[in-house]
């Protein structure tokens, strides 16, 4: 039964895993690259186990300050200078802070560099997805660069969303292309996603509806939830207790959310603990969608379907490709109820350390 499970966003080449750990491993993994010097480890993880392993490359937005927009690469002092300072910043510490963390923080690499390596390598591997990539209002860029151990002492530095949605896009481009999957990373940004999804679907036509995006530890709230559902049936949700147990609003998202919608994943760095935090989401969804758990694998399936087999399903349709575009609606003459905007009803991400 647990070869029927998939952990849907995982980050196992945070800490590589030996070789008796991926023996041991009881389901499949969605690998996630995240930076430049994690690529290659994906890779290779994926080519040592390919029954286990679905690698998914892409840049996390914790890491979009290193890239440069520009056609030539400018140095090292110029690029970070013009990503986290802004002309109107006339804050002198913040100058003295980038020129305490500079000699810490990578050489930028170009735009068109990263699209080019996240081509080549999404094409070598035919089931490989786009992710992790996305989208973060909250994050600030540590003192002491990821993956250094926490707590990381924050800088006041964020990182432009202008800046973040040029990478995303070009990278989306790529998947769209491509027809790849996605696994997206969005945190204090739900109408900046929505707001994006339109545009994807606007420059993208038809071709966008090929690809499907899953919304990884999603925080939106229930209601924001369900007009991404009416609006985009590409579109699914995974839930991790790692992340989405730390908030409330949990439970909520949950029974809104189609039963058809629903992925499960740890979002955890270690393999060893993937399997254990994957179940205990899945036990979650099932608790409060009413689903019973299989004791054991059923081959032919008597009445409802268990939570193990419904997830089953929903992943084998995730991957199977793009779910289509939803329908235009015909707009009615009267009056549109105002909005809610549910852009601070997310969780925030989840460094919550001390701020420089």
């Amino acid at each position: 039964m647990w070869s029927a499970v998939t952990d849907v966003h995982c980050h196992p080449t945070d800490s590589y895993p030996s070789r008796s750990d991926m023996e041991a491993l009881a389901i499949r993994v969605c690998a996630m690259a995240t930076r430049a010097d994690d690529q290659e480890k994906v890779k290779r993880l994926a080519t040592d186990w390919p029954e286990k392993v679905t690698p998914c490359f892409g840049y996390h937005p914790w890491f979009s300050h290193t890239i440069s927009l520009l056609d030539t690469l400018p140095n090292k002092e110029e690029h970070y200078t013009s990503v986290l300072l802004s002309a109107e910043d006339v804050n002198p510490d913040h100058a003295s802070i980038l020129q305490e963390i500079l000699p810490l923080l990578p050489e930028p690499q170009l735009l068109g560099d990263v699209v080019s390596e996240v081509r080549s390598n999404l094409a070598s591997h035919p089931h490989a997805m786009l992710g992790e990539v996305g989208l973060d209002r909250a994050f600030r860029i540590p003192l002491r660069p990821y993956p250094s151990p926490p707590p990381r002492r924050l800088t006041p530095f964020t990182v432009p969303m202008e800046h973040q949605l040029a990478i995303l896009e070009a990278l989306l481009g790529v998947a769209v292309e491509l027809e790849r999957n996605v696994s997206m990373h969005s945190v204090k940004c739900q109408q900046v996603t929505l707001k994006l999804f339109k545009r994807m679907k606007e420059r993208h036509g038809a071709k966008w509806g090929k690809i499907n995006v899953d919304l990884h530890s999603c925080g939106f709230s229930a209601e924001t939830w369900k007009d991404v559902e009416r609006n985009y049936p590409n579109v699914f949700l995974s839930l991790s207790i790692a992340i989405n147990g730390k908030h409330g609003g949990l439970r909520a998202l949950i029974a809104a959310a189609s039963h058809d919608r629903l992925l499960v994943e740890s979002d955890y760095y270690d393999i060893t603990f993937c399997t254990e935090n994957t179940w205990e989401v899945l036990n979650l969804i099932a608790e409060v969608k009413g689903w019973r758990i299989e004791e054991a694998w059923e081959e032919v399936v008597q009445g409802e379907p268990g939570a193990v087999r419904r997830i089953e399903e929903n992943w084998n349709t995730f991957r199977s490709g793009g779910k289509g575009l939803a329908p235009v609606k015909i707009a009615a003459n009267r009056r549109q109820r105002k909005r809610k905007d549910y852009s601070t009803d997310d969780p925030g991400s989840d460094i919550e350390e001390k701020v420089l």
